[in-house]
């Protein structure tokens, strides 16, 4: 089957594999305009561009795929359907009719729960114990389109963001080939989505990190991991930011008030909440590594009753 693939970070960038590996008909990869990264501010390819680019498929990246010379240049590939995953632009009407087999996104949640952007942080962060892919039809909504094909993946109590990310991203790459055999046969049945069961995961920014230590341990952990790698969990400690990279829930009572240090061992620090201790064992301090507790606490002396936060 002749395809465009349209994505952009790793997670789609598996998937593209996945489908090359099928061999099927790729006759181009659809990703966003390289961008500035590091201190020396060089133009990176995306991970789609990079597959793209290593195995000679021709790379096309508009700055907005809505614009009629962008519709144009996809017409011009002639595909059967185009597949997309992550790729960080809407799709007008115009290229949702495009191809006789439609647009299929691989979306990584089980819809129709969390829709939207960013569903993997969300699923940890409101304490899901499954998520999994939806290969769905799409339309000109977001994510409300006919589901076609799902896969669960279970949630673990130390699964983080990058951690779960991973997961979904080789479920979804493993759905994606044979879901493409079933549509191209016409074995796929189409089910409309329950609107009254959805929920939406809106974009995740830079201040949802900021620790309430009034809130439970364990909601704050699943904060932690939900934000781990981006943008991270931080509170403060001396007038300086203090990130936290790993935490859980010790199943005890709090003794003090929320945000006051109740002990400090080789361990952990045990942090009071408003429900519960949060015991963090990884942390990085401003201007410092990320590190064990056991290691922070040789060159940091923390004392019982100590603040953090504001």
């Amino acid at each position: 089957m002749k395809m465009v693939f349209m994505g952009t970070p790793d997670y789609a960038a598996r998937a593209l594999e996945a489908i090359w590996k099928a061999g099927h008909e790729i006759s181009a990869v659809v990703t966003q305009p390289d961008k500035p990264k590091g201190r020396g501010k060089e133009l990176q390819m995306s991970p789609v561009k990079q597959f793209a680019v290593s195995h000679d498929i021709p790379v096309f990246q508009p700055v907005r795929i809505k614009k009629p010379e962008a519709v144009e240049q996809l017409k011009t590939y002639e595909a059967d359907i185009f597949v997309v995953a992550a790729f960080g632009q809407i799709l007008s009407r115009e290229i949702l009719d495009m191809p006789r087999f439609g647009c299929v996104n691989i979306h990584a949640s089980l819809l129709p729960k969390y829709r939207g952007a960013a569903p993997i942080q969300r699923a940890i962060i409101n304490g899901e114990e499954k998520t999994g892919i939806t290969i769905m039809q799409m339309d000109t909504g977001i994510d409300t389109g006919n589901m076609l094909f799902k896969t669960e993946v279970a949630i673990t109590p130390e699964d983080t963001y990058a951690s779960l990310h991973d997961k979904l991203a080789e479920a979804g790459a493993a759905l994606i080939v044979p879901a493409l055999s079933a549509i191209e046969k016409g074995e796929a049945v189409p089910e409309p989505q329950d609107d009254s069961e959805s929920c939406y995961a809106g974009m995740i920014d830079k201040s949802m990190g900021q620790i309430d230590f009034t809130r439970p341990a364990a909601e704050t952990a699943r904060l932690i991991r939900g934000l781990n790698p981006w943008p991270s969990a931080y509170t403060s400690y001396k007038g300086k930011t203090l990130k936290i990279w790993e935490a859980s829930s010790c199943g005890e009572a709090a003794q003090g008030e929320p945000g006051s240090v109740e002990k400090a061992d080789r361990e952990a620090l045990y942090i009071n909440t408003g429900d519960g201790i949060l015991k963090v064992t990884q942390l990085q301090l401003e201007g410092k590594k990320r590190m064990q507790v056991k290691d922070f606490l040789l060159g940091c002396r923390i004392e019982k009753g100590e603040m953090l936060g504001c």
